[in-house]
């Protein structure tokens, strides 16, 4: 017979060990013990202390008698909230990467500076799916398909773990409006949610995702925190994770008995629903203990995996904002930016041919890298575009800087200059989380559009100079018909974090070529969109929405998803395939036919136009990251699992795959002419 004893927590337990462990400790442990793992706790004492939320962990559960270690929680996701660590720009920007090996790097970085702030549970892994570009949260994830949501949530996820980090991912599920999220009912049939929103989450759950956190709202009429279809039957039976999934932390748990037979294990930040009230439950005969076991096995169980494998390296204070991490962060900020516009190739810029360059704009010189809410990492050593353009060429021309605020003024700037780029967009009062605890005004942004004054500027400026190149900052989609035909160049540069800045200027001087693509649909016109409002109490989302409604209504959008230009160009031929038992294998020569060396992301979609029962055009299964030379081909393979190509059969309760004529397209973008194509039957 084990007792705990003779059963030891130590390093290097094997999964028998930490069962056993569990086991054990489950028949030893009271009921305040147990309750006791389920609940965050210290929260008002660490927020009085450190005047402000994020500054450091906050711990949860543990139960010292038994050396069961804590919880301790910080949060993301574009970097450890705690001040000094590396801030990597917002996920949205990481998203238009499309590099699942690039961002499996930033999250070992984020790992390894979560230890080393004495840390082991990570918040950041946002993949909730970008519906419309008004979501106030919209930077915090990382565009609007499921597949490549997946790709890119999974591979942060894998990274962080590496380093014993618990990785969290959230906000489970359909949390996609920002001011009414502690209200907001949204309703969807089966196939929706299944086809939809939920497939990215499951990705992450196949890889290995240690926990996951449940959303704010409600779905088809009940709160995430309380939903046993979310929680119970889908994701603990039906895809069999064996973490826990805890509570978002302002009111992510309303009732104490729905929270627990609905499957939330874990309270956060304290015990307002668990703690004394779930003891009292149970004593009342209103719990069974079970559920209460069930969940306290998940806890141990899973932290024990985290806190007692061998650890690959040491976590010391100096790696935390370290060299190596920043030079990360710049390589981040330049593959992610997207070149939208560059008409008769203005860009790159030619030293030897500006001589005097103005830079207008109030944002070209703010430290601007994102929301200020729960994702706001504390970091004071910003590149903002003003510093980083001077840093890489202010010795060889001269830079006339005004923040644009007199449109009169810096006309006459425009007219005295060889080319002009005004940063214009967002900060963190027009678009971030909003917390009603706290007063925050801001949230879901009121406009996709550029402010008026924004506009106005750059319309002026375009008439006294040609060569206009604006450089877009902010978290999603911005329309801009109204001053698109009137300049040169575009780049989309996103909150792009603490070296932001010398990336912009990298790319604007074509010391890097841009590679990064479109991670959602950009309109012409919002009405082009799924309805949206920012203060509701129920909506509904349909099965359409992005490129997929683009496609189902015949509308060309401003600019597709997938979509981005480079200082080279690439052409695709000899497309073919070849079906195996479970995957299909597709296959493209891609070649540099520019004169610069550059990446493309060859793009893979499956079309369903042949489908016997509704479904979208095509959609996104697969991409590739692929570097050329100059006049290089290289041949491009993408693999497509055939079990990625089912629908949900509400009816029957299972995935099922249609015996039809199967579309495959690759290219460069979702439009239908950026593609090759050719069809299979399976």
């Amino acid at each position: 017979m084990f007792n705990l004893t003779t059963i030891k927590i130590k390093e290097g337990m094997t999964q028998q060990e930490i069962d056993e462990f569990t086991t054990q400790a489950l028949k030893e442990m009271d009921l305040q013990e147990k309750v006791q793992l389920m609940s965050g706790r210290d929260f008002l004492k660490i927020l009085i202390k450190d005047r402000g939320i994020g500054k450091s962990v906050f711990p949860a559960g543990g139960v010292e008698r038994l050396g069961i270690p804590p919880l301790l929680f910080t949060d993301g996701p574009r970097g450890v909230v705690i001040p000094g660590s590396t801030c990597f720009p917002v996920s949205m920007a990481r998203g238009a990467s499309w590099d699942a090996n690039l961002e499996k790097e930033v999250g070992e970085v984020i790992g390894k500076e979560v230890r080393a702030h004495g840390g082991n549970l990570y918040g950041g892994v946002c993949i909730n799916l970008l519906r419309h570009p008004a979501w106030g949260r919209a930077q915090e994830t990382y565009g609007e398909d499921p597949y490549h949501l997946g790709e890119l949530g999974s591979a942060l996820m894998r990274g962080v773990q590496k380093h014993n980090v618990m990785a969290t991912i959230k906000h489970f599920a359909a949390n996609s409006i920002e001011y009414s999220r502690f209200k907001v009912n949204v309703k969807m049939n089966e196939r929706t949610l299944r086809e939809v929103y939920l497939p990215h989450f499951k990705r992450c759950v196949e890889d290995g995702c240690a926990t996951v956190m449940s959303a704010y709202n409600k779905v088809n009429g009940t709160y995430c925190g309380h939903n046993s279809h979310l929680l119970r039957n889908i994701l603990k039976q039906d895809w069999q994770f064996e973490g826990f999934v805890h509570s978002d932390w302002m009111d992510g748990l309303y009732d104490t008995i729905a929270g627990i037979e609905g499957g939330l294990d874990v309270e956060m930040p304290r015990a307002k629903c668990y703690g004394k009230k779930l003891i009292k439950a149970v004593e009342g005969g209103k719990v069974p203990m079970d559920l209460i076991d069930d969940s306290v096995r998940r806890i141990i169980n899973t932290i024990l995996q985290f806190t007692t494998r061998a650890d690959p390296q040491q976590y010391s204070k100096e790696v935390v904002g370290s060299k190596d991490h920043i030079k990360l962060a710049r390589k981040v900020a330049e593959k992610s930016m997207v070149l939208l516009k560059n008409s008769n190739d203005l860009l790159p810029l030619d030293p030897n041919e500006v001589s005097k360059l103005a830079v207008i704009g109030e944002l070209a010189d703010l430290k601007n890298t994102g929301d200020h809410g729960s994702s706001n990492v504390h970091q004071e050593d910003i590149i903002t575009p003003l510093s980083g353009i001077t840093n890489l060429i202010g010795d060889k021309i001269e830079i006339v800087y005004n923040m644009g605020t007199d449109i009169e003024e810096v006309k006459k700037v425009a007219q005295n200059v060889d080319a002009v780029v005004v940063i214009v967009g967002y900060t963190y009062r027009d678009e971030g989380e909003y917390i009603r605890q706290f007063i925050r005004k801001v949230g879901d942004r009121e406009s996709l559009e550029l402010k008026e004054h924004d506009k106005d500027l750059i319309l002026a400026l375009s008439e006294q100079n040609e060569k206009i190149i604006v450089v877009l900052v902010g978290g999603s989609a911005i329309i801009m018909e109204q001053w698109i035909d009137k300049v040169k160049g575009i780049l989309m540069a996103w909150y792009s974090g603490m070296e932001g800045g010398s990336a912009i200027a990298n790319i604007l001087f074509g010391k890097v070529n841009p590679s990064g693509k479109l991670p959602f649909t950009i309109p012409k016109k919002e009405s082009d969109l799924p309805f949206f409002k920012a203060h509701i109490d129920e909506i509904e989302y349909g099965y359409y929405h992005g490129y997929t409604l683009m496609d189902k209504n015949g509308i060309t959008p401003r600019f597709p998803f997938g979509f981005g230009l480079s200082y080279t160009q690439f052409k695709y031929d000899n497309l073919t395939l070849k079906s195996l038992e479970e995957k299909i294998i597709a296959s493209i020569d891609v070649t540099n036919t520019g004169k610069k060396e550059g990446e493309e992301i060859v793009q893979l979609y499956v079309g369903f136009e042949n489908s016997n029962i509704e479904r979208p055009k095509k959609l996104l299964k697969g991409f590739h990251k692929v570097l050329l030379t100059p006049n290089q081909t290289q041949r491009v393979s993408i693999e497509i699992s055939k079990k990625d190509l089912a629908w949900y059969n509400p009816e029957t309760k299972r995935w099922e795959i249609e015996d039809i004529n199967y579309s495959i397209y690759m290219g460069n973008s979702s439009k239908e002419e950026d593609l090759v194509s050719t069809q299979i039957k399976l």
